[in-house]
């Protein structure tokens, strides 16, 4: 009878210590939250005042190579968005969505390969990205198919 009692104590000091991390991991969601919501309305800003600038203070014609920065700044503030929708989407089902972090990659790659000067990489970083877009998309087929079925 002893030895009952003492699960069941233990069991609710389980219980207990479960419920303190759940509500530290909420917590957490909410300022990390919070912080990205300040990060974006920041990118924001940035955007607004760097096409401001390039576009009333450039010269004629210097504008079509400022173009992939302002793509790589509006795919800045899409990640942004898309980290958001994680922390967003944990708070509400508590549950972290596989298929937003692979989009969310996706999108990190897909920046990455917009605003790469060719001039300044090699052969293997582009082989590296290629496999990575390669690895992402077959994930993220996998993934859909799976939750398809569901």
């Amino acid at each position: 009878m002893r030895k009952l009692f003492k699960q069941v104590r233990e069991t609710s000091k389980d219980e207990k210590f479960m419920h303190l991390i759940e509500n530290i991991e909420v917590l957490v969601s909410k300022v990390l939250s919070l912080f990205m919501v300040l990060v974006i309305l920041t990118a924001i800003g940035d955007l607004g005042f760097f096409l401001f600038k390039e576009l009333f203070t450039a010269p004629y014609g210097k504008f079509n190579t400022t173009l992939y920065k302002i793509f790589g700044l509006f795919l800045n503030i899409l990640i942004a968005l898309e980290i958001l929708e994680n922390i967003t989407g944990y708070l509400k089902k508590h549950v972290l969505q596989v298929e937003l972090v692979i989009v969310t990659s996706l999108i990190a790659v897909a920046r990455k390969i917009i605003i790469l000067d060719l001039e300044k990489v090699s052969g293997v970083d582009i082989i590296g990205l290629g496999v990575a877009i390669l690895a992402l998309s077959i994930s993220y087929w996998i993934i859909r198919s799976t939750n398809a079925r569901h």
